[in-house]
């Protein structure tokens, strides 16, 4: 099969697949944005070496320029105290000419039951260095807030925006993974959501017929598709170890006996 190079395009239309991690104000009362765009052909291109979280962010400004109800007022803006950042309001905007504040998050989390007690508490990051609860917690009281702060109060008047009568909301989408074997039934997260199972080497075995592709992060927002080129398993085995022995767990994709693709971590832990 011939490969296909990943683009922006990919990346794009696999955002764009992805759902916001709750529904409504679910989740600490924050109320998701909602915003439903079509796929078109992109015009721009994007660095790659931009960390996930940069990259994302571009994306969702092209999404915001083609919705004619929107009109962006600023992205990342850093908010300083003296010489001191404080934060960064992700963008401002006007939507049907209201004002919104509106903070942007696409994540991936790995359900671990053996983490905290809440179904929230048991989502943590590939690696375990980080939780979906403290970024929540980070979001609500920190991120949030920064709105309401003194120090930002000139850059909106700049912006001609007075702080109580601008909306603040939240992007939040993310891919999450339930262990292999297991049916899990989200509450207060969106099912949806469950993009595909993870799992430790030493229960790899039961793949070993199946073919495998270890794209690079920021191809991890990628719906998987044939045009890669395929690993055996033991070379997959292989070339997965490195990461392994320096505590990272690779996405990879699967390629079934019967061709059916699915989306997998392959954990250290």
């Amino acid at each position: 099969m011939t490969k296909r190079i990943q683009t922006v395009q990919d990346r794009y239309e696999g955002f764009l697949k992805t759902p916001c991690l709750w529904k409504n104000d679910a989740v600490f009362g924050m109320q998701q944005f909602e915003i439903h765009s079509e796929s078109i052909k992109m015009d721009l291109e994007i660095d790659d070496t931009l960390r996930v979280g940069k990259y994302i962010e571009r994306l969702v400004s092209f999404e915001l320029k083609q919705n004619s109800t929107i009109k962006i007022l600023s992205e990342n803006l850093q908010i300083q105290d003296e010489k001191i950042t404080l934060g960064e309001i992700d963008c401002l905007l006007l939507k049907d000419e209201n004002p919104i504040h509106l903070e942007v998050i696409y994540k991936f989390y790995l359900y671990d039951s053996s983490v905290g007690v809440s179904e929230i508490d048991h989502f943590i990051g590939p690696n375990r260095k980080d939780a979906l609860i403290e970024k929540l917690k980070k979001l609500s009281q920190k991120q949030l807030p920064l709105l309401y702060s003194k120090a930002c109060k000139p850059y909106l008047e700049h912006l001609n925006l007075i702080a109580s009568e601008i909306t603040q909301l939240v992007y939040f989408k993310a891919q999450l993974f339930i262990p292999l074997g297991e049916d899990i039934m989200l509450k207060t997260l969106n099912q949806e959501c469950i993009a595909g199972f993870y799992l430790s080497r030493k229960n790899i075995m039961q793949f070993s017929d199946c073919k495998f592709y270890i794209p690079k992060k920021i191809d991890w927002i990628i719906a998987p598709h044939t045009q890669v080129n395929w690993l055996n398993y033991n070379s997959f085995l292989e070339i997965s170890q490195p990461y392994l022995d320096r505590q990272f767990s690779p996405l990879c994709w699967v390629k079934l006996p019967n061709g059916v693709l699915q989306k997998m971590f392959l954990v250290w832990w």
